[in-house]
């Protein structure tokens, strides 16, 4: 349970996804059960996330609970996840000083054959860090309060069709539902204050289908097409291109003007040049149509989707990553000529490494960098870049209980005014597993 338990940990702090993206299992496979929880105490000196700091001590509790059920053919398993977060400074200002999360995972593998195995999966999130929401490319890098909803349901079917060829359909279905909403509108359409649920509540599928060939015992050429599509469900009014441009009427713009299409086509490798070292890298185009703005231009640019694991001791592992995409953001603003900005365009680097330093200590590093560039709008062709660093030091008293330290720091710096922050986090807490 020590996997789970750890990378929830960090989550509370911001860089589950990098934690979480490889770890060795080292769940205790004799029980179907497994129970942990944590109980930390912090300092966090942004926890809004603002230009201007405000910082708090305060205590989170999480508590975490996953069940495996493996049968002949068939396995299934539930995971639930708690946080409880209680921020000082907010209770002393008469502000409501608890935060809570809830993560939900379900996953169900069965083989049919030994050459037909499919796989679902759906894990719900309820959350205020951008960690939790949105990992890896990250849509808003803010903390949002309420009781925010990501949801991703996602079916797969692998098929040996011969010893050398196979095949990987998949279907990947997730909906954010973020809870403040309610837009206005200044008199004229001549301004817009958005809400988040406007700008960011959206449905995003993606449909995609690999062709795998094994090369040899320990490489796997593919080559592979995926159909990407983005509907904004928030029904509010998000832009106005005020003044109006060219002498034109002002134009409102509501969530759906960015809905957008993507087809994808990649060919990639997976190859194990050790036993304990493994990589794949998927590198190819997207090509993007916003079909609700006839105003917006399609957009054509790389993509990619690379890894490498090393497994270099027991209980020792490292991994380095790059992604290359577009994806949304929250940014919204029009231009001069009555463009809204529709997505950005980024590339993210991520790491992390878990080295035992001895039987019971082990420590622990995650990192990311993520630099956007905005598509369209008031900043079309700005940057935006978002730095993450975390670090874990933990000790393992016995089997079930253990006590960390931690550190970790964000900073986030923006062409839209007034988005700067730095954030630096340290906590130290107790953990039991059973």
């Amino acid at each position: 349970m020590k996997k789970i338990f750890v990378s929830l940990g960090l989550a509370a702090v911001g860089t589950a996804s990098l934690h979480a993206a490889y770890a060795p299992d080292s769940t205790d496979t004799s029980k179907m059960w497994n129970l942990s929880g944590t109980l930390r105490g912090f300092y966090d000196d942004n926890y809004n996330t603002l230009p201007h700091k405000q910082g708090s001590t305060g205590f989170e509790l999480n508590p975490s609970f996953s069940l495996n059920l493996p049968l002949q053919q068939t396995e299934i398993g539930v995971r639930y996840s708690y946080g409880l977060y209680y921020y000082q400074n907010r209770e002393r200002l008469g502000q409501n000083p608890i935060d809570q999360t809830h993560q939900f995972d379900l996953w169900l593998d069965h083989a049919f054959t030994s050459s037909w195995e499919a796989r679902v999966q759906d894990s719900v999130t309820v959350a205020q860090e951008p960690g939790l929401l949105t990992p890896g490319a990250v849509s808003t890098p803010q903390r949002i309060e309420g009781n925010n909803i990501a949801n991703t349901a996602k079916f797969s079917l692998n098929t040996d069709w011969t010893r050398l060829f196979s095949t990987a359909l998949s279907y990947q279905n997730t909906l954010y539902d973020y809870q403040q909403s309610g837009a206005t509108v200044a008199a004229g359409n001549t301004a817009v204050t958005s809400s988040y649920a406007g700008t960011l509540n959206r449905v995003e599928q993606s449909f995609s289908l690999d062709l795998k060939w094994h090369t040899t015992a320990t490489t796997t050429a593919l080559i592979g097409y995926q159909l990407g599509l983005v509907n904004f469900t928030g029904n509010e009014p998000v832009a106005s291109s005020f003044p109006a441009p060219l002498g034109g009427p002002y134009k409102l713009f509501y969530s759906n003007s960015r809905d957008n299409l993507s087809h994808y086509g990649y060919v990639g490798v997976e190859h194990s040049f050790l036993a304990n070292l493994t990589g794949h890298a998927n590198v190819g185009v997207q090509y993007t149509e916003y079909y609700n703005d006839p105003s917006a231009t399609s957009s054509l640019g790389p993509y990619a989707d690379a890894s490498l694991v090393y497994s270099y001791a027991a209980g020792s592992y490292a991994q380095v990553g790059l992604t290359q995409a577009r994806n949304t953001t929250s940014t919204v603003n029009v231009d001069s000529q009555g463009h809204i900005t529709q997505d950005q365009e980024s590339t993210t680097v991520y790491g992390s490494i878990n080295h035992k330093l001895t039987p019971k200590l082990t420590a622990s590093a995650v990192g990311q960098f993520q630099y956007s560039t905005y598509n369209d709008g008031q900043f079309n062709n700005e940057t935006a870049k978002f730095y993450n660093l975390g670090l874990n030091l933990a000790y393992a008293f016995n089997h079930h209980l253990s006590s960390e330290i931690g550190y970790n720091f964000d900073y986030y710096t923006s062409a839209v005014p007034n988005s700067d922050y730095t954030r630096n986090r340290v906590y130290l807490g107790v953990s039991a597993t059973y």
